[in-house]
C-alpha cells in the first residue's frame, strides 16, 4: 500500500547546502527546483538573473513549496557567490569540462556548507562562476547525449551530496 504524505517516516533534516542556480529563467524549472530542495532539505535556493519569473506558472510546478522553502533572488551571480567563499562556503559548479571529475568519484571533505552552481538551461554554468568554483563536478552520463535538464542534474546531485552529509554530519 502506497503511503501518503503523512505516513512516511522521513525525518525532517536541514542540509548546509545553498543551491545557486544562475539564469535559470524558466519558470516550471524554478517551480520544480524549489520542489527538489525542499525533498532533500536545503538550506536556500538562491535564483541570480534579471528576469527571474516568480508567479503562477512556477507555483504551478512547485507544488506550494515556495511557501516554505527558502529563496532569494540576486542580480549577479557572480558577486553572490563571492560573498559565499568569503563565509566559509566551498563552491562546486555541476558542468562539464575538460578538468570536472564525475559526482561519484567526489567526496566531501568536511562537514564544512557547500553552494551548489547550476547554469542557464541553454548555457551551462558561466566561465567567471567556472573559475571561482573548487570543485567542478559532472554527472557521467552514457547515452548519446551529453547534457541533461538542470532539474535532472540538480536532483542527482542534491541526492549524492545530501548522502554524503549524512554520513559525517
Amino acid at each position: 500500500m502506497q503511503l501518503t504524505h503523512h505516513q512516511s517516516k522521513f525525518s525532517k533534516q536541514i542540509f548546509p547546502i545553498v543551491l545557486v542556480c544562475d539564469s535559470v529563467i524558466k519558470a516550471p524549472n524554478i517551480g520544480s527546483l524549489l520542489r527538489i530542495a525542499d525533498a532533500f532539505g536545503i538550506e536556500r535556493v538562491v535564483f541570480c538573473g534579471e528576469h527571474i519569473p516568480i508567479g503562477k506558472r512556477m507555483t504551478k510546478t512547485s507544488r506550494s513549496t515556495e511557501k516554505y522553502v527558502n529563496f532569494e533572488i540576486h542580480h549577479d551571480a557572480t558577486k553572490f557567490i563571492t560573498s559565499l567563499k568569503a563565509n566559509n562556503f566551498k563552491i562546486i559548479s555541476i558542468e562539464i569540462t575538460a578538468g570536472s571529475i564525475p559526482l561519484n568519484q567526489f567526496k566531501l571533505p568536511t562537514k564544512q556548507p557547500i553552494a551548489i552552481v547550476l547554469g542557464s538551461e541553454n548555457f551551462g554554468v558561466n566561465k567567471n562562476l567556472l573559475e571561482i568554483s573548487d570543485h567542478i563536478l559532472h554527472i557521467e552520463m552514457f547515452g548519446h547525449n551529453s547534457s541533461m535538464s538542470v532539474v535532472q542534474a540538480a536532483s542527482i546531485a542534491l541526492y549524492e551530496l545530501t548522502n554524503q552529509f549524512c554520513k559525517i554530519l
